[in-house]
């Protein structure tokens, strides 16, 4: 099922032209990745896509009722103010014990109900952020630099579960991230942008494209040694049975 179809799309901020030309789609199921250096546009395309700026030119069209959870990099918030993790899930909207505790299970963070938010780990925090974007039962599941401040392992082990989540609950995801070396296993498809689509395609096809080696540099390559990896072990464990990570 498609989600989101953007046709001939150019997007202005402050009446310049930040990213123009794009004609893009997801689909239900698929994890799509927009990577590119600082300033290319990649927040500016998130925005157009869910309908926050209007394009310039071109169109999106969106599924009817088309439900979108949220994770941003990071959420500031007073490390005095006693707010338990279930409080937090409730703002601005109060929802059932039994809802959160799903929410929370499915983030990976089962037992975290009533820890105090400012009690958390980076990666804690990330998760119950993540809990609070699948309450509305998303269909597409959008996270900007959602790992930013986690370590390597840290990062990895976020993607896993976002990689999870995907397929427990067939939503979409849509990430934007700056974590080559990590975020390509968790990739169906990947955009890289500078202004427009320099190119697309899976992380193999992307690796070899001279755009996105210009952009990056052949340095980039340890990211596809690990891409690799965990694609090859993913698929020895689904051959084995599930993935609980």
């Amino acid at each position: 099922m498609r989600l989101i179809t953007a046709t001939n799309l150019s997007l202005q901020q402050a009446g310049k032209t930040v990213m123009r030309d794009v004609n893009m789609h997801i689909d239900r199921g698929e994890i799509v990745t927009l990577v590119g250096p600082n300033g290319s546009g990649k927040s500016t395309l998130v925005k157009g896509l869910i309908g926050a700026l209007n394009p310039s030119q071109g169109s999106v069209e969106t599924a009817h009722g088309l439900r979108v959870g949220y994770v941003p990099q990071t959420l500031h918030m007073d490390g005095l103010l006693p707010l338990t993790v279930s409080r937090f899930l409730c703002l601005p909207h109060r929802h059932s014990f039994e809802a959160m505790a799903r929410a929370l299970n499915e983030a990976g963070v089962p037992d975290l109900a009533q820890t105090q938010m400012r009690a958390l780990s980076g990666g804690q925090f990330q998760r119950v952020l993540l809990a609070r974007a699948l309450l509305i039962s998303p269909d597409i599941l959008i996270l900007d630099e959602a790992t930013q401040g986690l370590d390597q392992p840290g990062a990895a082990d976020f993607y896993r579960k976002i990689a999870h989540v995907r397929s427990h609950l067939n939503c979409a995801v849509l990430m934007v991230s700056h974590d080559l070396h990590v975020v390509m296993a968790a990739s169906d498809r990947v955009l890289c942008l500078n202004g427009h689509v320099c190119c697309e395609g899976t992380p193999d096809v992307v690796q070899d494209a001279p755009e996105y080696r210009a952009l990056f540099g052949a340095g980039s390559n340890g990211a596809f040694a690990i891409y690799r990896h965990e694609h090859d072990h993913n698929h020895h464990d689904h051959k084995d049975g599930p993935d609980d990570a």
